[in-house]
């Protein structure tokens, strides 16, 4: 399976609730990415959080669409988060929606890693086609 690698940049700022769940343990961030490597390009999106009262334990969810070229394919997909912390311990499935690949990137489908190295935050995406499975 074809893998492409890169670092990122990433921007992430609190937004309001659309309804007031009346506790502060709850979120919602924009998501603004630059990636380089063999994914160019940015991506926008939005993530909601969810905290506990043990500190170390948290959830996430979200949905971003990246746009840009994918080892010179261009076109845009959207990828989906779904984030666990349990008592300091992570688990990260991000995976591209089916059928979200657009112009030169249709039919794309894979899944993405995301490790944080010395403050770096770098992707690993693997990858293929509707094509090519």
């Amino acid at each position: 399976m074809p893998r492409a690698s890169g670092p990122f940049e990433v921007s992430l700022k609190p937004l309001p609730m659309d309804n007031d769940p009346g506790s502060d343990l709850l979120g919602r961030m924009s998501i603004d990415k630059q990636f380089r490597g063999d994914l160019e390009g940015k991506s926008k999106g939005q993530m909601l959080t969810g905290g506990t009262a043990i500190k170390t334990s948290a959830g996430y969810v979200a949905i971003e669409r990246v746009t840009g070229s994918l080892k010179g394919r261009k076109g845009s997909f959207i990828l989906q988060h779904t984030g666990l912390m349990t008592r300091g311990a992570p688990s990260l499935v991000i995976t591209v929606v089916p059928d979200s690949g657009t112009d030169q990137l249709e039919g794309l489908k894979g899944t993405m890693t995301i490790n944080i190295e010395a403050g770096k935050h770098l992707y690993q995406l693997d990858y293929t086609f509707a094509d090519q499975a």
